[in-house]
């Protein structure tokens, strides 16, 4: 009788919550939040001209970096969640032994 594999939900959502957590670091480390600036577009006019344009205000900016930075911090506690369910998922496979390992002058 073939057995069926189960899928491991936990150990997926700890990788997907661990490259969510590197992305965001990344952005945040590539972003500074005393470094924002207004972020403008160049706009061109009906006669054919252009001009820059305020598309996003330096506020609003930083308010994404917070909101940011607030979820990276909430993703941290899951991530550490995660990782201590995983970690006791493993114990109980083991039967609550500990492991030994195995020394040359054992046999």
């Amino acid at each position: 009788m073939a057995t069926s594999k189960k899928n491991n939900y936990a150990s997926a959502d700890l990788d997907f919550a661990e490259l969510q957590l590197a992305k965001w670091k990344q952005y945040l480390e590539d972003n500074p939040y005393d470094e924002v600036e207004d972020r403008k577009e160049l706009m061109q006019t009906k006669t054919g001209g252009a001009y820059y344009a305020v598309v996003q205000t330096k506020e609003a900016i930083q308010k994404s970096l917070r909101e940011t930075t607030k979820e990276y911090l909430a993703m941290v506690e899951v991530v550490k969640k995660l990782r201590e369910a995983e970690e006791a998922k493993q114990i109980e496979a083991r039967g609550k032994q500990e492991v030994t390992l195995f020394e040359s002058g054992d046999i």
